[in-house]
């Protein structure tokens, strides 16, 4: 034989869904450091009625909890996974802020105010994140994009993905400047008809459908067809994805023009 496999299995120190850090380590260091490999252009991530900032647990994550927490079934259902708090402020911390290419926004409405929180100039409506930027391909997803149920149906959802995309694909050279991006990606539970209908509004188009992109928790297994019984994740039920995207040549065809028009 002109081959061997010395391959030796060793305990994995990868994050998995569901890990839940030490309570000291859940809201991240002081001063909360974003940890984020590239700038952030506040004029950019801001239109006259909402603006993204970086999600500081410490700061955000009561609040959010509050919104989110006795909802979490409902408004997380087409996610591969509901969490609880503890297990929300790990994934965040694992996941996000230790991960230099991936970021998680909170979404301030300034249209309203929060007499608990004045110094926000507004009122927390909901986050999205960015995951699995590639500076090699200047490549990006938006995800994790949740809009509290109290701001449905308003600006919100289109102010916040519209800003963000002005972030991504304007040149580092324009005014506001961007990040240059060439690819933003979307993906979407195929039965998620609101999330596939808002990226569409902002100017995704549908590439095709990514099937058994998620091994599925127990939990919810009726979210998706059953796997192959005798397979490695013991047959569990999977997930497949609409896989949506904007890139450049989009953006400087009409994607901007629509983004600019949503905005003012």
């Amino acid at each position: 034989m002109l081959w061997v496999n010395n391959y030796l299995s060793q305990p994995t120190t990868a994050p998995q869904f569901g890990d839940v850090l030490p309570e000291a380590e859940r809201y991240g260091p002081t001063p909360y450091d974003i940890n984020f490999a590239y700038p952030l252009h506040e004029e950019t991530l801001q239109s006259d009625r909402i603006k993204l900032v970086p999600f500081i647990p410490s700061v955000h994550a009561e609040t959010y909890w509050r919104h989110v927490g006795d909802r979490r079934t409902e408004i997380f259902h087409y996610y591969p996974a509901i969490f609880t708090l503890e297990e929300t402020l790990s994934f965040f911390e694992l996941f996000l802020r230790r991960n230099p290419h991936n970021i998680l926004f909170a979404v301030i409405d300034k249209t309203r105010s929060d007499a608990e929180h004045p110094d926000w100039d507004g009122s927390l409506a909901g986050i999205l994140g960015l995951f699995d930027t590639s500076p090699a391909n200047l490549t990006t997803e938006i995800g994790y994009v949740v809009v509290f149920p109290e701001f449905r149906g308003t600006h919100v959802a289109k102010h916040m993905v519209g800003v963000l995309l002005r972030y991504l694909l304007q040149l580092p050279i324009q005014s506001p400047p961007g990040l240059g991006f060439r690819r933003v990606q979307w993906l979407a539970h195929p039965d998620n008809a609101a999330s596939v209908g808002l990226a569409q509004r902002m100017g995704f188009k549908v590439e095709g459908r990514k099937k058994w992109m998620w091994v599925l928790p127990d939990n919810l297994t009726d979210m998706g067809p059953a796997g192959r019984e005798g397979d490695p994740a013991g047959g569990r039920s999977g997930r497949d994805s609409t896989v949506l995207s904007l890139c450049w040549d989009d953006w400087e065809g009409e994607a901007r023009e629509r983004v600019e028009d949503v905005l003012h």
